[in-house]
């Protein structure tokens, strides 16, 4: 008797986490597509630009490189992007574990957006779902069990506004056409090697150093100052995101690798390292 009741029990629990999952995808996948429409409804997505050598005649020595090296003469301007990630990340601070996630992200370059929707395996069986969100120039982030238990996030807010719209800037190596001139990016020199990208779009001004390797690719991108969420507020961190293992996607080279570190005070604290597993454009 007490073994059957016992086994009721493990497949009554069995069957509720199996209908949380069932529940959870489908609200994810209605959530996705509905946020997706939205944020391809403010964008311009029938543009047919064509990159030309000639729109790199007032850009910096290092960032012409960069552009005659992952850019064919006839490039199409890209308007959309949707990639998918897998990889591992850190909720917490730097003694927190490492846990995998996929992910899948929607962006739009005119006017800069995005939607990044991750799943997260906290426990076994148990996801915990990560979204981040960029849209008429305001943040969102949320953080929900099965997608359906809300756990926490924030709502649009200047110091969010600000760390997303430096996140498009340095996700843009996935979608180059969105750093020429022509996209409002502003570059300034700094040296052989190195140069400063400023991005203003939604009353917010994103900026960050572009470093560039012998070979003409983007190595890392770093902000002195990006929002940190810490407690109920944010602390201004320096930030960096490293790139590497670059491939020709649609005429473009782009890195399909990557790794994102805060620079405590105490040290380095990587919150975030990925693999491309697709990547496709909308011209």
């Amino acid at each position: 008797m007490r073994l059957t009741r016992a086994l009721r029990s493990v497949l009554g629990a069995v069957v509720v986490s199996l209908a949380a999952l069932v529940v959870g995808r489908a609200i994810r996948d209605w959530n996705t597509e509905r946020e997706t429409a939205k944020l391809r409804r403010t964008a311009d997505t029938g543009r047919s630009d064509l990159f030309t050598m000639e729109d790199l005649n007032e850009v910096p020595q290092p960032v012409r490189e960069y552009f005659a090296t992952v850019l064919r003469d006839g490039q199409q301007y890209v308007n959309t992007v949707r990639l998918e990630q897998e990889g591992e990340l850190r909720a917490g601070d730097a003694d927190s574990e490492w846990k995998p996630f996929t992910a899948t992200q929607y962006i739009t370059t005119e006017p800069p957006g995005f939607r990044w929707d991750a799943a997260v395996r906290f426990w076994p069986q148990i996801d915990l779902r990560i979204v981040d969100r960029y849209r008429d120039g305001s943040g969102h982030a949320s953080v929900t069990l099965f997608g359906l238990l809300p756990l926490g996030g924030d709502e649009a807010n200047p110091e969010l506004d600000e760390g997303e719209l430096l996140r498009y800037l340095a996700e843009a190596v996935w979608y180059p056409t969105a750093l020429l001139p022509s996209e409002g990016v502003e570059w300034e020199a700094i040296d052989d090697d190195t140069a400063a990208a400023t991005l203003e779009y939604g009353g917010v001004t994103a900026t960050l150093t572009f470093h560039f390797t012998e070979d003409g690719e983007v190595a890392k991108v770093h902000a002195e100052q990006r929002p940190r969420r810490v407690g109920d507020g944010y602390e201004p961190t320096p930030w960096t995101g490293r790139w590497y293992d670059y491939e020709t996607r649609d005429g473009m080279r782009i890195p399909t690798a990557g790794e994102v570190v805060w620079h405590l005070p105490d040290g380095e604290m990587e919150a975030w390292r990925g693999r491309l597993t697709d990547i496709s454009y909308q011209p």
